[in-house]
């Protein structure tokens, strides 16, 4: 199995890094974060696999016991949330356009495709284009910074003015840029790409609006080639029992874009490529409850799980209680 990096968070707060491969994990001594980890290995011009044998491993983990206990936390961070960038892609999975196309159909004033449609039509027919050329721009949105990272277990809280809190089971990947600017792809997590649906499908140009949320990784950071045929199970738990559940398909093999494609047309902007900046990008999806009809609410429980990652990801749904913000002039 390829290795996994995590946080664990200890009792006495501080924050540490396990690497874990097979049945095996086990603490890296003297490393505070993936972070640190990640910038060791640029400066030495080696990977994050040879980085963790150079450095060696202390005392075994049980994961299965520190993920029950709480203590793993969002596998990747920054010091300053500031500089941790959320963002996504959608429309990028084959059937992802059926349950939007769908959603943005009584919007349309005619019978022709949707904008979605003819987006995912785009990707379908240029978003894997041969290597050294480039392919169609995808979809592309803005989430929050790296205050807006919610760890496995804890709360997914939509704000008090949301119409909808809906899971999205999705691959993340996760980027450190080094000091000269340059992207640096440290692996892959699972994660539930939280959104408000109900406002998207009022007006689709409010999808910007309804991606404004929080968002969840699963404890685990593959590291590696990405996995290109994921196949898992997205539920939602209520009040104990399972109210909904349905398998999904995420890599490459299941998509309509590259992976590198996407990556591209991510990081050609230069003010994503600022020195020591990290990045969570989001890789779409095409299996949400919303599209079967579900209406969540606060208490439910969202629970994601798929292989090669060993753990599952799960996050309760919470809404916040602030009041409506006004504007004071000075």
């Amino acid at each position: 199995m390829s290795l996994r990096l995590l946080q664990r968070r200890g009792e006495d707060g501080s924050l540490g890094v396990v690497a874990a491969s097979d049945n095996h994990a086990a603490l890296v001594p003297g490393i505070r974060s993936v972070r640190e980890l990640a910038l060791h290995a640029i400066r030495s011009g080696c990977g994050l696999a040879e980085v963790v044998r150079e450095v060696g491993i202390g005392a075994a983990i049980d994961l299965r016991a520190e993920f029950e206990a709480g203590r793993l936390v969002s596998p990747i961070s920054h010091e300053d949330p500031a500089h941790l960038l959320m963002s996504g892609t959608g429309l990028t999975h084959l059937g992802s356009a059926v349950g939007r196309d769908k959603m943005h159909r009584d919007a349309a004033v005619e019978e022709k495709p949707t904008d979605s449609m003819r987006m995912f039509l785009d990707g379908l027919e240029r978003g894997k284009p041969a290597d050294g050329e480039i392919g169609q721009q995808p979809e592309w949105f803005y989430k929050g910074d790296g205050s807006q990272l919610v760890s496995p277990g804890q709360p997914l809280t939509m704000p008090a003015f949301a119409q909808d809190g809906g899971e999205e089971p999705e691959l993340a990947g996760v980027y450190l840029i080094g000091l000269d600017g340059t992207p640096h792809r440290l692996g892959f997590c699972l994660a539930n790409e939280f959104s408000d649906h109900v406002t998207e499908r009022h007006n689709y140009l409010w999808l910007a609006h309804s991606k404004l949320r929080q968002a969840a990784l699963g404890p685990e950071l593959l590291v590696g080639a990405p996995p290109r045929d994921v196949r898992g199970v997205s539920r939602i738990v209520r009040d104990g029992a399972t109210l909904w559940e349905k398998p999904f398909l995420l890599g490459e093999e299941n998509m309509s874009h590259s992976l590198a494609n996407l990556e591209y047309h991510y990081f050609k902007y230069s003010q994503f490529r600022r020195p020591g900046d990290v990045h969570v990008h989001f890789f779409g999806t095409a299996t949400l409850s919303f599209s079967d009809g579900i209406a969540t609410r606060e208490g439910d429980v969202f629970e994601i799980e798929a292989a090669p990652f060993t753990l599952p990801l799960r996050n309760p749904l919470a809404r916040e209680g602030t009041p409506m913000v006004a504007v004071k002039a000075l």
